[in-house]
């Protein structure tokens, strides 16, 4: 009779769990498409493909646990080390500028928190990201790691030197805005190749 009581104790602990588990996932899932519908679909990103990997991509597994309820907001959040995790928005657009296609080898220059990343990785067939602050770069590379990305390579070190062991590459996306654009960059750029930049005033005297 003992043991009889015990299982179905179990059963009904391992249930409740499992529901839980469940509705939180439910939670986020339902935060992204918000995030989709009134963030990056209202502000005219049309790629299908990238609509398909932000309503995907886990956000809230890229930022600081302090910020996870904030994770699908319209804005940018605090990562650490005086950095953030870009806006949704921004992502999406950056990431439908470079017009993958799926075979692509792709050089981003900021990892940050890794969320772009991944986003590009769901898109492309290579990843190459390089971050200039090593405990970012640790913990990207371990986020990463986590969740599943095999092609995505990260690296600790000045993004404008590029990476040229692995160049030339189709596509490179510089999330930082800088006040000229690298020659390297521009050297390791697949000829037909696209590269992405936030765009400032540069004084060309």
């Amino acid at each position: 009779m003992r043991r009889i009581f015990l299982t179905l104790f179990l059963v009904v602990i391992l249930g409740i769990v499992f529901v839980g588990r469940g509705e939180a996932q439910d939670r986020f899932s339902k935060a992204r498409e918000k995030m989709v519908r009134t963030q990056i679909e209202a502000r005219r990103i049309k790629d299908k493909r990238v609509l398909k990997v932000m309503r995907a991509v886990p956000r809230h597994k890229f930022v600081l646990s302090v910020y996870q309820k904030m994770a699908y907001s319209d804005r940018p959040l605090s990562i650490g080390y005086g950095q953030t995790i870009s806006q949704p928005y921004i992502v999406a657009l950056m990431t439908e500028s470079l017009k993958l296609k799926g075979d692509e080898k792709v050089l981003e220059i900021g990892t940050g928190s890794g969320y772009q990343a991944a986003v590009l990785a769901e898109l492309a067939q290579e990843v190459y990201t390089i971050e200039i602050i090593p405990g970012l770069t640790k913990r990207a590379e371990k986020t990463l790691k986590k969740l599943g990305y095999e092609n995505i390579k990260v690296k600790c070190g000045d993004g404008y030197l590029g990476w040229p062991e692995y160049a030339p590459f189709h596509a490179i996306i510089v999330t930082c805005a800088p006040d000229h654009i690298p020659q390297p960059l521009l050297d390791q750029l697949a000829e037909g190749g696209r590269m992405v930049i936030p765009a400032v005033l540069w004084n060309n005297q």
